[in-house]
């Protein structure tokens, strides 16, 4: 359940970009995921997306959906 997960902050967050922090998170819509285990996500980069950010707002301009967060763990909630 989401409300035993740990809250995080969006330093805490910008820590994780699989540069300072071997973590590569990124949030969406409050929840944090853990996207290291995507080929995709290599180096804390994917696209023109960098990871330890909340992407919320950037998925308007993606070729995919918010079901892309599916796949990945969530690790904590973005306060």
């Amino acid at each position: 359940m989401d409300e035993n997960l740990p809250v995080y902050s969006k330093n805490q967050l910008a820590l994780r970009n699989g540069n300072d922090k071997e973590e590569i998170w990124v949030a969406f819509q409050g929840k944090i995921y853990d996207v290291k285990k995507s080929r995709l996500w290599k180096n804390g980069k994917h696209y023109e997306h960098w990871a330890g950010q909340d992407l919320t707002e950037e998925l308007a301009d993606a070729p995919h959906n918010a079901n892309v967060f599916d796949k990945f763990d969530v690790v904590g909630l973005l306060k």
